[in-house]
């Protein structure tokens, strides 16, 4: 069995109003979920807790300034089945966000501010994480470990 600290990556969700940061993933065969709508965060790195990982990843995929303070909801998520991957979701909710700062790296194709139910709705968005945003929003203002 695995340790509660043992994870293998972290997403974040990054809502400034009604709208959510997302980015569009690159269309290559070999990685999941190709040309889907996707949200910051990605693998783990040695050593790293999921905050650090979270952080890390929007900083390099969206040159996205992120403090632990900024992450006001976290939940963490399987083993569905063994041998399956445990990540954490992350909220950062950012009125004051500034997204003309946001400089896609070196991963994606674009990215976008999509309405929040608008990306819960789509088609061509990873949907393992549309369902976990849509659990946050159902029930926001409290936090869950």
């Amino acid at each position: 069995m695995r340790e509660f600290s043992d994870f293998d990556g972290a997403k974040v969700a990054v809502i400034k109003g009604d709208r959510v940061v997302t980015i569009l993933r690159d269309n290559k065969a070999d990685i999941p979920f190709p040309k889907m709508w996707d949200l910051p965060g990605g693998g783990r790195e040695e050593g790293e807790s999921p905050e650090l990982c979270v952080l890390r990843e929007a900083r390099e995929e969206l040159s996205l300034q992120l403090t632990v303070e900024d992450l006001s909801w976290k939940r963490r998520y399987g083993p569905e089945r063994q041998g399956m991957p445990v990540t954490w979701f992350f909220v950062a909710e950012m009125p004051d966000l500034n997204d003309g700062a946001l400089r896609l790296g070196e991963e994606g194709q674009a990215w976008r501010l999509i309405d929040v139910e608008r990306f819960l709705r789509m088609d061509n968005a990873v949907p393992h994480l549309k369902t976990r945003l849509a659990e946050y929003l159902a029930g926001r203002g409290s936090i869950s470990d």
